[in-house]
């Protein structure tokens, strides 16, 4: 007789999802499975995401409890002089695109991502939290192999990792960054982790901990203070609910963008009629052109300026603001980010997608705690206002966008991505590869992408040369043909139950994802 299947779990590095296939086989549900994965992350993935970064936790409950836990950094609570803060540019290379981020101390935002861990358990998980713990202890004690991919990454963010002493102890080997094959220990963050697990949120946010990060930061140039720290609270909100070909997607509402963003592209989407149109011509990618140029001309015109506006959801997705940009396509076609995803459903019914992210991070290393802080005041696309812009004390407006389709009220697909301001581009074309074209989940995640913005449309290799040849693209739009498939277009890692029932899930090769099933 067949094993009858617990769960599924999609997420960016083989052992952040054995983490969590480990939980659903000891008898835990999708949360524990998630938070095992995120902790896991933290060692598995510490390029990508971290402890002192922030992130947004998507549950869809056994008893149709739909909750967004918001975790991300939040804005300090004071400012200072420009001349007094420490924070510069480094580039970032992809190689066919240069993408300039800011780190140093002054770009570190108050972190989220300890807190909301502790509060995602506390709420939904099933198992005690030292066992949701372990797997991230053993990996950090014990050691990592480096993939290729994460061997990429360090690559890429060379110039962060050497710029702090604590970093080069962990991923410098004689001198020179470790490559591929090499393996990644991290003792002080295994004891970190421990302790953790041992006393809660506080030792961190209150204890030891916080005071080194206050004293580092109050005297090179940061802004954090023991008030930010000890004031952080999780958020918990209502999910964005919107319909979409007879499905409700369900993502993360403002003041966070990328979730109404999305919101905005299918509705716009959900106008045009797939039924006649192939794959990847030349109308189904200037359809995809003009979905993204109208969404970015919406967000400027009508979402940026009222970002914490109470009703801003309800007016952006409004029948009557929709209705101009509708018009407008209809008469048309008739970057890293430092972010890693988690996908989970299990046979309970419940559902859970969380996205995180340190950004590239700040540089500065929490001495004897093996955590990198995250450089969210120096990321573009979250500082729309301008760098130094900011508004005290304010939850940072995010691109990430974890997202769980519902239909006929059960959770259907899981998923979510990576990759900054192109977060909200890859997942809305998943989405519609699912949904629109009915292509497999593994075809719908591995099918080429492309992005728009700022009048360069970037294209992944794999659509028809006939198709790029006669596109007719907006005024004054260039064209950028990427060689190779890149994390730059996102790493969509998602999970879903068929309608006969059977799980199944992929991970984005881009970002070197992996799916497992738990029996």
């Amino acid at each position: 007789m067949a094993k009858k299947t617990r769960g599924v779990i999609a997420a960016g590095h083989q052992k952040t999802a054995e983490a969590g296939r480990e939980m659903l086989q000891l008898g835990g549900n999708a949360f524990d499975a998630a938070v095992a994965a995120m902790l896991a992350s933290f060692v598995a993935e510490p390029l990508l995401t971290s402890m002192a970064g922030g992130g947004f936790f998507l549950a869809h409950t056994k008893e149709n409890k739909n909750i967004l836990f918001d975790f991300f950094t939040q804005t300090p609570c004071q400012k200072k002089l420009e001349n007094d803060v420490d924070f510069f540019p480094v580039g970032v290379d992809f190689g066919d695109a240069i993408q300039t981020f800011h780190i140093g101390l002054g770009s570190i935002a108050v972190p989220g991502n300890i807190k909301g861990v502790f509060a995602v358990h506390k709420q939904l998980g099933s198992l005690p939290f030292h066992i949701v713990a372990s797997p991230a202890i053993d990996y950090a004690q014990n050691g990592l192999e480096i993939s290729d991919y994460q061997a990429y990454c360090l690559k890429i963010l060379k110039p962060i990792i050497l710029s702090s002493k604590e970093a080069r102890q962990i991923y410098l080997k004689d001198g020179k960054l470790k490559v591929a094959g090499d393996i990644l220990v991290m003792p002080d963050l295994a004891a970190t982790l421990t302790e953790l697990a041992a006393k809660g949120s506080e030792y961190f946010y209150a204890g030891e901990i916080a005071k080194q990060i206050v004293k580092d930061c109050q005297n090179r140039g940061g802004y954090l203070t023991l008030e930010d720290l000890q004031n952080y609270q999780v958020i918990q909100r209502e999910p964005l609910a919107i319909n979409y070909r007879n499905r409700t997607l369900l993502t993360n509402p403002p003041p966070s963008s990328g979730g109404i963003l999305i919101a905005f592209s299918l509705a716009l989407l959900s106008q045009l009629n797939f039924s006649d149109i192939e794959f990847g011509s030349c109308l189904h990618l200037r359809s995809l052109i003009e979905v993204m140029r109208l969404t970015n001309v919406a967000r400027k015109n009508g979402y940026d300026a009222y970002i914490y506006q109470s009703n801003i959801a309800e007016q952006l997705l409004s029948v009557d603001y929709l209705s101009n940009y509708a018009q407008e396509l209809n008469n048309v076609v008739n970057k890293w980010g430092s972010t890693t995803h988690i996908s989970v459903i299990d046979n309970e019914g419940n559902a859970a997608s969380v996205t995180t992210s340190n950004g590239e991070g700040s540089g500065y290393m929490i001495p004897g705690t093996g955590i990198m802080m995250n450089n969210m005041l120096g990321e573009e696309d979250l500082n729309p206002h301008g760098f130094h812009q900011w508004q005290e004390n304010q939850r940072i407006s995010s691109m990430m966008a974890p997202t769980i389709l519902l239909k006929d009220g059960k959770p259907e697909i899981v998923l979510g991505s990576g990759g900054s301001n192109r977060i909200r581009t890859a997942i809305f074309q998943v989405i519609s590869n699912l949904i629109d074209w009915q292509m497999s989940i593994t075809d719908a995640v591995e099918n080429p992408r492309c992005h728009w913005e700022n009048n360069l449309f970037n294209i992944e290799p794999g659509f028809a040369t006939e198709s790029l040849t006669n596109l007719e693209l907006p005024d004054s739009t260039k064209t950028l043909l990427w060689q190779d498939k890149n994390m730059f277009f996102g790493g969509v890692h998602a999970v879903r139950k068929t309608a006969t029932g059977v799980m199944e899930g992929t991970g984005d090769s881009r970002r070197n994802g992996v799916a497992l099933i738990a029996t």
